[in-house]
């Protein structure tokens, strides 16, 4: 009998520390819909994810928009008039030279992914920040979580982007106003951003982004505070590390893990959560060890 209830507090344990996975959207769920659309967070939304992950620029006009580049990409997008938009020429289309207006007109969509085949084409535009709001508190009741990237660097001030500062405030006041920064999640590679977000509303949460040829240890020193999250490229982590920085008080959340065996080894090594571009294949998961 003994070991029975040994044997169940362990079951018992280990099925809500696997029920306490965040399972992020990343750029709603890349996988099966045109990245950071509304389609995209809607079907994530659908899916039941705990958080939804996006990147935001900043338009000529000053709307905060959803987009991980701050020009059209040309993976993903077509011109004004449905041509191709080549490498060569992408980032002349500066989206911080450019009113959400226009913005609006390029198709982001329907172009065929060559990195993900079986995604679900449909013509889509690049939505403002408060459009994914108010869609997502519509459809969670007001319960859903924001992982939200400021997509800065040194190199982009005042040619792609507003200066850190003016970025940072854009963003913030767009969370105010909409009163979800108990359920905000701000991240960012650049330290500048966490510094001045930070900065500006201490109460936030910060996720440090660490990037596959950085070492989280040493970009951790690069802050001056202590952020409540670490988010590394997945290969970075092993069972050590998680446990390591988990006693660290940090929360760990890698980036982006897609394939079933990568997913099975995150749960195994405990991490807090999982950025996806596939969180249906992290809710399997998570389903199959409960």
């Amino acid at each position: 009998m003994r070991y029975f209830w040994i044997f169940s507090f362990v079951l018992l344990y280990n099925c809500n520390s696997q029920k306490s996975m965040d399972i992020q959207g990343h750029r709603g769920c890349r996988g099966l819909y045109p990245e950071n659309s509304i389609p995209a967070f809607k079907k994530a939304l659908d899916l039941k994810v705990h958080t939804l992950e996006m990147d935001l620029v900043i338009s000529k006009d000053h709307k905060v928009v959803v987009s991980h580049e701050p020009f059209m990409n040309h993976e993903i997008a077509l011109d004004r008039f449905g041509n191709e938009i080549t490498p060569k020429l992408e980032t002349s289309f500066n989206l911080y030279q450019m009113t959400y207006d226009s913005i609006k007109l390029y198709d982001c969509g329907s172009k065929k992914h060559p990195r993900f085949p079986f995604q679900k084409k449909e013509k889509v535009y690049k939505p403002l920040f408060t459009e994914v709001i108010d869609l997502a508190e519509r459809e969670s009741n007001n319960t859903i979580f924001y992982n939200i990237e400021i997509k800065s660097m040194p190199e982009y001030d005042g040619i792609y982007t507003p200066k850190i500062q003016e970025f940072v405030q854009l963003v913030l006041n767009v969370v105010e106003a909409k009163g979800i920064s108990n359920r905000v999640i701000i991240q960012s590679f650049d330290v500048r951003a966490l510094e001045e977000t930070k900065l500006q509303n201490p109460e936030l949460s910060i996720a440090l982004l660490v990037d596959e040829n950085e070492i989280i240890d040493t970009k951790l020193t690069t802050l001056s505070f202590k952020p409540e999250i670490i988010s590394p490229y997945f290969k970075l982590l092993d069972q050590k590390s998680v446990l390591q920085l988990q006693n660290d008080g940090f929360k760990i959340i890698p980036w982006t893990v897609n394939e079933i065996g990568d997913i099975n080894l995150m749960f195994d090594i405990k991490v807090d959560g999982i950025i996806s571009d596939f969180p249906d294949k992290v809710i399997q998961v998570k389903n199959l060890k409960n």
